[in-house]
């Protein structure tokens, strides 16, 4: 019996795209000073892990990191005082100079 030859095909190479950098980096390289920068930061965040250009670790740490910077700003908001400026400022702890001698 004759044996048939498979036909074939050319291959053709899968050109793998080059890593694409993470649209939250380039906003959190300038910093996170104001609402509309995190909020940039937090929604480029959620179309970098859709689109795989972030690991899960690494989202999970850049959420429980931006809570924590929304925390202070609660906590500063609430519990801060004036200063020179028109701006509360949260004091978390005194140097050696300013504390008060014990007796």
């Amino acid at each position: 019996m004759a044996q048939r030859k498979m036909a074939t095909r050319p291959r053709t190479t899968v050109l793998e795209k080059a890593p694409k950098v993470p649209r939250s980096l380039r906003i959190a390289e300038h910093g996170i000073r104001t609402g509309q920068d995190f909020a940039n930061m937090m929604s480029a965040l959620m179309s970098d892990l859709i689109e795989g250009r972030v690991t899960p670790g690494v989202g999970n740490a850049t959420c429980n990191a931006g809570g924590k910077l929304l925390k202070v700003v609660e906590l500063q908001y609430k519990y801060g005082t004036k200063g020179k400026g028109q701006e509360k400022t949260l004091t978390l702890a005194l140097s050696t100079g300013d504390m008060a001698p014990t007796v």
